[in-house]
C-alpha cells in the first residue's frame, strides 16, 4: 500500500466515516466536526454525500472531503485507502443494512449481501487500516455493530450472525492491540430511531436517537475510552440477561 501523509501536530484531527449517509454515520460526523475534527465522508451515493457534507460544513464550519466507496467491492479497498488525502486519526464503519430476514431465508444472493455488508466488508476494511495504524502506532478503529450479534433471534438471525462476526473481529483486534496506542471500539447502539424504523413503535427507554449514539461514540473515542459502547446503558443489562437464558427455553421464545 502507498504511504499516506499524516497530520502534523498542528493539524486538526481527522475522522473517516464509512457509510457517511447513514443516520448514525452522519450524526457521528457532525458530532466530531463540532469538536474541530476534519471529516472524510465515504459512500457510494455521491449526491447524498454532497448534501451531508454541505450540512456539516454549514453547521460546524469543519472541513469535509468526499470519497467514493462501494462497501461490497472489497477489491477496491486498497486503492481507496491509498487515495485518501491523509491517514485518518479515527476510522468509523457505520453502514446500515439490516435487510429483510424473510427474503434472506430463500434468496442466497440477498443473504450473502447482508452478511458481506455487515461483517466481511467492514472487517476487511478495518483490518487494512489496522495495518496502517500499526506502522504509525496510533489511531482509533470504531465499528458500529449491534446487540443483534449477541444471540441469534428468529426475526433477524442472518443480520445478527453477521454482526456476531463483526463483534468477534473487533474483539480480536482489541486483544491484538491491547498493549499499544491503537484503540478498537465496538458500538452496540440497541434500538435507534433511524429511517428503517422511524414509524415503528418502540419502548422509549430502549430507544436512542442518532445524536445520542454519536455522543456515546465521541465520548468512547475521545474522553471515556470505553471498549464497548451502548447508546442506552440498559442494553448492557438486557444483553447480559438474554445471554444466560438456557437454550431449551430461549428457542421457545421466538424473539
Amino acid at each position: 500500500m502507498a504511504h499516506l501523509p499524516e497530520n502534523s501536530p498542528t493539524d486538526p484531527q481527522s475522522l473517516l466515516v464509512i457509510g457517511g449517509t447513514s443516520d448514525i454515520g452522519r450524526a457521528c460526523a457532525l458530532r466530531f466536526a463540532e469538536a474541530g475534527y476534519t471529516i472524510l465522508l465515504a459512500g457510494n451515493d455521491a449526491e447524498s454525500l454532497a448534501r451531508e457534507a454541505d450540512d456539516i460544513k454549514a453547521r460546524s464550519g469543519a472541513a469535509v472531503s468526499l470519497h467514493s466507496l462501494d462497501i461490497l467491492k472489497t477489491e477496491t479497498f486498497t486503492d481507496f485507502i491509498a487515495q485518501l488525502p491523509v491517514l485518518p486519526d479515527i476510522v468509523l464503519t457505520a453502514e446500515e443494512c439490516t435487510g429483510d430476514q424473510h427474503k434472506a431465508e430463500s434468496d442466497l444472493d440477498y443473504s450473502s449481501m447482508i452478511m458481506r455488508a455487515n461483517f466481511e466488508s467492514p472487517a476487511l476494511l478495518l483490518g487494512l487500516f489496522a495495518e496502517k495504524f500499526t506502522a504509525r502506532n496510533s489511531g482509533v478503529l470504531i465499528g458500529v455493530s449491534s446487540v443483534a450479534g449477541d444471540r441469534g433471534c428468529a426475526r433477524n438471525y442472518v443480520y445478527g450472525a453477521a454482526k456476531a462476526g463483526l463483534n468477534a473481529f473487533l474483539s480480536g483486534l482489541r486483544n491484538r492491540f491491547g498493549n499499544s496506542e491503537i484503540r478498537v471500539v465496538t458500538v452496540k447502539p440497541g434500538f435507534v430511531r433511524t429511517g428503517p424504523i422511524e414509524n415503528v413503535s418502540l419502548p422509549r427507554f430502549l430507544t436512542a436517537e442518532p445524536r445520542q449514539v454519536a455522543q456515546s461514540v465521541y465520548r468512547a473515542a475521545v474522553t471515556h475510552r470505553r471498549d464497548v459502547v451502548y447508546a442506552k446503558s440498559i442494553w448492557c443489562l438486557v444483553s447480559a440477561i438474554i445471554a444466560v437464558i438456557p437454550e431449551s427455553l430461549f428457542k421457545r421464545m421466538h424473539l
